[in-house]
């Protein structure tokens, strides 16, 4: 019995890394009868029976996270890729983005893109934001086209980290990907023009490795919903309020008109920006309006 790490699945087969070599294999008939499915990131044990011969994968080992698209496990951080300009960035949208990868556990790195394209009143009316974001505790990274030093500012943040890349179409996922890996040459800019969006084709997930660290080689989400995440959680997935909860008066506090709220208080006084105790208001309308699930 060996141990790996799945880093591409195709075509039903699992490619086990071990020591350098992929190992081709199988799953088990078992994990089908249980609606359980090896997913890329996954760590497993496999058997080989001769040398030469395809494996079998035996075991799953238990994951840090799942994602559905791309199809990933253990993935422990992301790039959040927004555009500045041609789309707008749009500090709601990033928001969601933000929450949904914090409910997973995942680490968000925002990269800015198209810094090039705003005027000097554009990039004053930006600057806050950036702030503000850095303050919580992001990473931000702005970036604009045919940047030569992107890929050595990144470089650093993906050592020993597996990542993923996520954000809104025609923002640059493709162009960001093809910076960090130039082996891939994806088709970059290929808008249709028909749907007004970029048209998405992903091949299989495969994880390459990159400056140290596990790359997913294609972008992943486009959009997000909270259908995994209850109202009671959201909180947690805004870390500058998680800090300030610690001192509501009541536990189980949903910060809207509980009395001696801690987060409304900071709210009030500046230390919360409006705009994102906002988007946390929105939020929870929208996770408490969710038709429940049987």
């Amino acid at each position: 019995m060996a141990t790996g790490q799945i880093r591409k699945a195709l075509s039903g087969y699992y490619y086990v890394e071990k020591d350098g070599q992929l190992i081709q294999c199988r799953g088990r008939g078992v994990f089908r009868n249980r609606g359980e499915s090896p997913l890329v990131g996954d760590f497993v044990e496999y058997t080989v029976e001769t040398a030469g011969s395809d494996g079998t994968i035996q075991k799953i080992f238990p994951r840090d996270n799942e994602l559905v698209r791309p199809p990933i496990a253990n993935v422990d951080q992301a790039i959040l890729v927004f555009s500045v300009k041609e789309p707008n960035f749009n500090t709601i949208l990033l928001d969601r983005f933000l929450v949904v990868l914090e409910s997973f556990h995942i680490q968000p790195i925002i990269c800015l893109t198209k810094m090039d394209l705003l005027t000097a009143n554009e990039r004053e009316e930006l600057q806050p934001y950036i702030e503000d974001y850095k303050k919580i505790g992001y990473d931000v990274i702005e970036t604009f086209i045919d940047d030569a030093s992107l890929f050595a500012r990144i470089e650093p943040m993906l050592a020993n980290k597996t990542t993923v890349l996520a954000g809104q179409s025609g923002v640059g996922k493709s162009t960001l990907l093809n910076t960090l890996l130039p082996q891939l040459a994806l088709k970059t800019g290929v808008i249709s023009q028909h749907l007004g969006r970029g048209k998405h084709t992903t091949r299989h997930v495969e994880l390459m490795e990159v400056a140290g660290g596990l790359l997913a080689d294609t972008p992943g989400f486009s959009s997000f919903d909270f259908d995994t995440i209850e109202r009671e959680e959201l909180t947690r997935c805004f870390p500058e309020l998680a800090e300030a909860a610690e001192r509501c008066k009541f536990r189980g506090c949903l910060h809207v008109k509980e009395p001696k709220c801690a987060v409304k208080d900071d709210v009030e006084a500046g230390d919360i920006r409006t705009y994102r105790y906002e988007h946390y208001l929105q939020f929870l309308q929208e996770i408490m309006d969710r038709k429940p699930r049987y």
